[in-house]
C-alpha cells in the first residue's frame, strides 16, 4: 500500500518541506524534518533511559519537526488508529 500524506509545513519554502505520511501496512508514520546539527544530536545520543542505550542506532535518526505541525502529526496518529480499529 502507497503512503498517505498527511501535511506539509504550512510555513515550507521552495528548500525547506518538513512532512508527514502514514504507512498503514506497517501502522507507522512517517516523517521528513530537518538534521538537527551535531550539538542536539549529540545531546539526544547522551541520553541513558531505561531500554535505550547510549547513542543513536546506524537506523535511526534524529530530526526537527516545528511545533506547527502538531495538528498534521494529531492526524496522522489519527489516521492510523482509525486503520487499526481503534477510537
Amino acid at each position: 500500500m502507497p503512503l498517505q500524506f498527511i501535511g506539509i509545513d504550512p510555513n515550507t519554502g521552495d528548500h525547506e518541506s518538513p512532512t508527514i505520511w502514514v504507512d498503514q501496512e506497517k501502522q507507522e508514520l512517517v516523517l521528513q524534518g530537518w538534521k538537527p546539527g551535531s550539538a542536539l544530536e549529540a545531546e539526544c545520543a547522551a541520553f541513558e533511559l531505561p531500554g535505550h542505550a547510549k547513542g543513536i542506532p546506524e537506523n535511526e535518526a534524529v530530526i526537527r519537526i516545528p511545533a506547527r505541525m502538531v495538528p498534521m502529526i494529531r492526524e496522522a496518529c489519527d489516521a492510523v488508529e482509525r486503520a487499526n480499529g481503534v477510537q
